[in-house]
């Protein structure tokens, strides 16, 4: 079976039964067929994702409220966000610039004339019974995003695949409800009702759970970079939605379902490996996938239904009578009496993107010479790019060398102390001037480690105070040490 590859990529979730072994299935190398039950019949699994990314803006998409995470429940509410009636939608300029910009960065063609719709739906968290969004031309489509993958978790064989974006869209986000089992009763938060969203939908380009992660982490990259998200998943500001479903080569996709509200990496490629096995072995066995909407269950480690989606929702699509179609202009658009302040210009946009992950990881690579698994592993964790930078520009030690310390000693005390790069008790100036030690071969690479250890507890000792403290000198002096080994040798004759 295939399924072997598909678990060995890291990508994680439950180990598979014997039958799900033969029958499940996916490679992150690509061209491996899942193989059914008696070897005969193969599956193909289909994932595609549809991820909601809070836009990073001072006040929310159509009304002044401010934008604040952990606010006190209910303190960051406009009469509109409330839906009072006679309240009418400004859109958020901010809004508009940073979808523009993600869609730029994702390869996608802009839609100088994007238009809003209203899509109908009632819950409590949603005061209006309906969401404002772009259901019919949103504001950019046809896309690429790149991104890679390791074969059998090892970083030294990398390989680099695409999914396509659909479209992004902007759309507000909806309320909070906090459900109170003990009381019977549900509690309303509408602070984060009308918040700015991104919505990047992806073509069913996937096949498993480690490709849908590695493309999630890329997109979430690439938002940080812009500034267009924060994208901290923790917080809600990336909120993944995973369709999947399996069939055999040459026949239609086969029926499928919907993981929602997945706000985890490591979760969304175990839910997914996990939905993909579970169809399989649901079909292997006589029985039918339900078109149903469900969730990720992180305790068990398994997905489980919240509704079904057989009868087609009716959301009533119309186009939002209150806001008139949002035009952008390029540099041979715009006309020579507009206010520029008034307009988005694309091509301004365009002009000022940021290097993206993808062209900083190749500049890292060709300036350091370092491994281009390494530009990854420095890219992924927030702010160790330019510790590494500056502990090259501060020491005598070759990048080459200096990448080693950073990624296997310092970044596993990091993560076992859970902490991120900048709350580190060793700076990179301490980290520079225990390196220029070694390099000196003032002291082992050993005496280096303990040293490390003594920095970590945050005393303000420097390095060379510490060595000379300990006493780990190595000893240059030939006559020094032919007294020590003599020392050595009379002693031992004494015994």
């Amino acid at each position: 079976g295939v399924w072997r590859r598909a678990w060995q990529c890291g990508a994680g979730g439950p180990a598979p039964s014997r039958r799900g072994q033969r029958a499940a299935a996916s490679s992150a190398g690509g061209g491996a067929v899942p193989v059914g039950k008696s070897g005969l019949a193969p599956w193909v699994p289909v994932v595609g994702l549809e991820i909601h990314a809070q836009i990073s803006s001072n006040s929310k998409l159509f009304s002044g409220s401010q934008v604040q995470f952990a606010a006190p429940p209910n303190s960051l509410v406009s009469f509109f966000d409330a839906s009072l009636p006679g309240t009418l939608p400004v859109l958020n300029r901010r809004c508009v610039e940073a979808a523009v910009m993600t869609g730029l960065a994702l390869n996608c063609s802009i839609n100088k004339k994007s238009l809003f719709d209203r899509k109908h739906y009632f819950y409590a968290d949603l005061p209006a019974g309906y969401q404002i969004t772009q259901q019919r031309v949103p504001i950019a489509v046809n896309g690429s995003l790149s991104y890679s993958l390791c074969i059998d978790n090892k970083m030294s064989q990398m390989v680099t695949k695409t999914v396509r974006i659909k479209q992004i869209q902007l759309e507000q986000d909806s309320g909070k409800s906090l459900h109170d089992d003990t009381r019977s009763q549900t509690l309303i938060d509408l602070n984060r009702a009308g918040v700015g969203l991104m919505e990047v939908v992806m073509e069913p380009d996937m096949c498993c759970g480690e490709e849908a992660a590695a493309a999630v982490r890329e997109l979430q990259l690439i938002l940080q970079t812009l500034g267009s998200s924060q994208a901290v998943m923790a917080e809600g500001q990336l909120r993944v939605d995973a369709n999947v479903s399996v069939h055999h080569p040459g026949e239609p996709y086969g029926v499928r379902t919907e993981v929602k509200n997945i706000n985890s990496i490591r979760f969304l490629a175990k839910a997914v490996d996990y939905e993909i096995q579970r169809q399989i072995e649901e079909l292997e066995n006589g029985g039918t996938i339900l078109n149903e909407t469900r969730a990720f269950d992180s305790k068990l480690g398994c997905t489980v239904p919240m509704r079904d989606k057989e009868g087609k929702q009716d959301y009533r699509f119309m186009p939002e009578p209150n806001l008139p179609p949002l035009i952008l202009y390029d540099a041979k658009s715009l006309p020579a009496n507009m206010n520029h302040q008034q307009v988005v210009n694309i091509d301004w946009i365009q002009e000022r993107l940021p290097d993206l992950p993808s062209v900083k990881r190749a500049k890292l690579v060709e300036r350091y010479g370092i491994l281009p698994e390494h530009s990854f592993a420095l890219l992924n964790e927030d702010g160790l790019t330019e510790f590494f930078e500056n502990v090259v520009k501060q020491t005598q030690m070759k990048p080459k060398k200096v990448i080693g310390w950073i990624l296997n000693v310092l970044l596993s005390y990091l993560k076992q102390h859970s902490l991120t790069v900048k709350e580190s008790p060793v700076s990179s100036f301490m980290m520079a001037d225990l390196l220029n030690l070694l390099e000196k071969k003032e002291i082992s690479s050993t005496a280096a480690k303990q040293v490390l250890a003594e920095l970590w507890k945050g005393e303000g000792k420097t390095p060379l105070e510490i060595v000379k403290e300990k006493k780990l000198e190595l000893i240059q002096d030939q006559k020094e040490l032919e007294q020590i080994c003599q020392a050595v040798i009379d002693g031992q004759e004494n015994e």
